[in-house]
């Protein structure tokens, strides 16, 4: 691998070369994580709608979201009617820099996930898909806060039918806080709309418990580090 493929590899941003039928010829790192979240289908066509007319490069300045993926720009260039290749600028996360471990308690997440959804479940007539990852361990967290955190994401989500629960551990995403690496535990409900008057709250016991969130217009996704 040359010096450029290293750099393109390990860059933040996901990079993706297609073939002029849409399927992948080359991608780094950050565009295998972004295309386990989408499809190949909907980037190609991405890259398609941005082209510049004639050959050459074209860098749009657009905000774009997929899944937890957030993005403000993207580069799009072709020099054959073979290939065409695009990159997607994300956006900074915010990232927890220390972790608030005032009463950390050790306990199972799936055991706080059923109780919210039996709680809600009271006098309601809507499904819970719970698609859950069975392998997580117990995990030290502040259980006051993250339970408080839990209920007020099921308060926020509307739907008429059903909501989906999902619980998974990020596969080989990490958080480094004060020099340690962390496995990324993922909550993530989705319903039919949300009520985002409770964002401000929600944000906030997600700071206590060291977690990171991200809103969408029917869905809420916190990550958080698998501490144990």
């Amino acid at each position: 691998m040359t010096f450029i493929e290293k750099w393109i590899e390990y860059d933040y941003n996901p990079f993706i070369i297609f073939d002029k039928n849409g399927k992948v010829v080359s991608l780094n790192q950050e565009a295998q994580f972004l295309l386990a979240k989408i499809s190949t289908k909907v980037i190609f066509e991405l890259s398609l709608s941005y082209a510049p007319k004639n050959y050459g490069f074209n860098t749009t300045f657009v905000s774009l979201s997929f899944d937890r993926f957030k993005f403000f720009a993207i580069t799009v260039g072709y020099e054959s009617e073979e290939e065409i290749g695009i990159k997607l600028y994300k956006e900074p996360l915010v990232r927890i820099q220390t972790l608030e471990n005032e009463d950390f308690q050790s306990v199972n997440i799936y055991t706080i996930l059923d109780l919210s959804i039996s709680t809600h479940s009271i006098g309601s007539n809507i499904e819970y898909a719970k698609e859950y990852d069975p392998t997580l361990p117990e995990i030290q967290i502040n259980v006051v806060n993250f339970t408080k955190l839990v209920n007020k994401m099921f308060q926020s989500i509307n739907a008429k039918d059903k909501i989906v629960v999902k619980l998974s551990l990020n596969i080989g995403e990490y958080i480094k806080v004060e020099n340690k690496k962390y496995s990324i535990v993922k909550i993530e409900l989705i319903g039919d709309s949300r009520d985002n008057s409770k964002d401000f709250e929600i944000k906030k016991l997600a700071y206590s418990t060291n977690a990171s969130i991200v809103f969408t217009e029917n869905r809420i996704i916190v990550e958080l580090p698998l501490i144990n």
